[in-house]
């Protein structure tokens, strides 16, 4: 790997902006006093007796709770006085039981404009991070719940320190956007005007698009030549792209990793031959039009490999290596400063990354960046997925990044197909409503921005149900699953979710 191009690459997103010592939290971990109604060093506004330290703090005895049998609004606020100019970022741990109608940490009067994070709904522990300019020399941090009687929440190990914690990729997997546009697709945006989708979604605040890339698919979508002209369309908006290999001619996801059918007989040596050059076809032609890939994955959710079963990662892992090196050698042969990822699903078990990077240092794997996707209906909390992305980021030195995530507007159907996700309340805090969704992707970001992360990409945002683009590509009758978690309505209209990408 090229250290120096991808610490290049990668300076403004991965190194935080340096500033003078500032300034530091007082009892951060709200230990001075044990069990008090005004901890040290912090003040209380609103509903006072809401707001007090009692025991079970994360790292040491005690934590910060906010409480009370009746409705209550509280802040509990410490003024940093003598704060060099610059940039800096409050980190909080935080839990909660859900239901606030507000809850928030956040810095303020630091001239810069507020800034807030809003507080995740999780009973486990989860960082939380805000980041500010500061001009004026002071500058206060805020934890706020405004709640309903009962509702709970903790907030420990508070701290405040030089540099800032922001997101570069705010991502939009849009490859069923192509083929909906040709069978009738239309997209309205917050605004309520109709316009391309892409447009509005950059509009909303996406900088990055990403593309899968089939061999050779049934309904002719998916190849070479429509990335080559959706990666033209995103480029001229200003955003960047990602190019994400399944070496299939079709889906490639943990259950199914199937060869193309023209690389169905060959030896093993050919089909590293065919990685490479698939790759390095699709890659050189982008470059050759003016829009050089920014990222590519070498593989799609390779939680057992590809190009199964030469490629299968629990029985063939030495031959699985051999084909993401002859993908990886094709990108940086095309472009060195393209960076390649490898993606796996599952984004919140540990184990499944810690057993598949192992195999990869020990076999020799090149890669620059690791990709997860999550799905928290089905791969976990929060907590834990945060969890696993701050290990690997640190277990294997590379950048991280949510590869796909997603979550239902409603439980309602618009094409007949029934819907992959039904369940009201998909993931506890957050249900399958407009808002549900925007509050679901905006902490998804929001817990990503916490450990460093490079970003997240949102899952087939555009993927409405128009009749003719299903899921199947080699039946035009196929239905579409997803569109419920599209954001975009059933009027085509966009959801409130899509306001996420601006809230980080």
């Amino acid at each position: 790997m090229k250290r120096p191009l991808l610490a290049i690459v990668l300076l403004s997103c991965l190194i935080p902006t340096p500033a003078m010592a500032a300034s530091t939290i007082t009892n951060g971990g709200f230990e001075s006093n044990g069990a008090t109604q005004t901890p040290t060093g912090w003040t209380t506004s609103g509903t006072a007796a809401a707001d007090f330290t009692e025991s079970g703090g994360r790292s040491g005895s005690f934590r910060l709770t906010h409480w009370s049998a009746s409705a209550y609004s509280v802040r509990t606020t410490q003024t940093l006085t003598g704060v060099a100019n610059g940039n800096f970022t409050l980190t909080v741990y935080v839990r909660n039981g859900g239901g606030q109608s507000s809850i928030y940490a956040g810095l303020e009067g630091c001239g810069s404009g507020d800034k807030r994070t809003a507080v995740p709904v999780t009973p486990d522990w989860l960082k939380i991070v805000v980041s500010t300019t500061v001009s004026g020399g002071s500058c206060t941090a805020v934890l706020s719940s405004t709640a309903a009687a009962g509702n709970w929440a903790s907030f420990d190990d508070v701290s405040f320190t030089s540099g800032s914690a922001t997101l570069s990729i705010k991502g939009a997997d849009v490859s069923s956007l192509a083929k909906s546009e040709v069978k009738g697709g239309v997209y309205i945006g917050l605004d309520g005007v109709q316009r391309d989708a892409l447009t509005i979604l950059r509009n909303a605040g996406a900088n990055y698009a990403r593309l899968k890339v089939w061999v050779n698919p049934a309904d002719g979508f998916n190849d070479k030549a429509h990335v080559l002209a959706m990666a033209s369309r995103a480029k001229a908006l200003g955003m960047k792209i990602l190019i994400d290999f399944h070496y299939s001619d079709s889906w490639a996801d943990p259950g199914k990793q199937n060869k193309p059918a023209a690389w169905a007989s060959m030896s093993f040596t050919q089909l590293r031959t065919a990685v490479y050059n698939h790759t390095f076809d699709v890659l050189n032609a982008l470059k050759a039009q003016g829009t050089t890939a920014d990222m590519v994955q070498i593989g799609n959710e390779l939680n057992d490999g590809m190009l199964w079963e030469d490629g299968r990662a629990s029985t063939h892992f030495s031959q699985l290596a051999q084909l993401l090196n002859q993908g990886y050698a094709a990108a940086k042969a095309v472009s060195s400063t393209t960076l390649v990822a490898l993606h796996l699903a599952n984004g919140a078990t540990n184990s499944l990354y810690r057993w598949f990077f192992d195999l990869c240092v020990s076999n020799g794997v090149n890669y620059d960046v690791i990709g997860a996707s999550y799905y928290p209906y089905w791969h976990g909390t929060l907590a834990a997925m945060q969890a696993n992305l701050a290990d690997v980021r640190s277990r294997y030195g590379k950048p991280v990044y949510l590869a796909e995530t997603a979550y239902p507007f409603t439980t309602g159907n618009d094409d007949g197909e029934g819907n992959l996700v039904t369940a009201a309340t998909p993931y506890a805090g957050y249900p399958a409503t407009e808002d549900g969704q925007f509050r679901l992707f905006r902490d998804v970001m929001s817990v990503v921005q916490a450990v460093g992360g490079l970003g997240v990409y949102y899952w087939e945002p555009t993927w409405t149900a128009v009749t003719g683009n299903g899921w199947d590509p080699t039946n035009p009758s196929s239905a579409n699953e997803w569109e419920n978690q599209a954001l975009f309505d059933f009027s085509n209209r966009a959801t409130d979710g899509l306001a996420a990408y601006n809230h980080q």
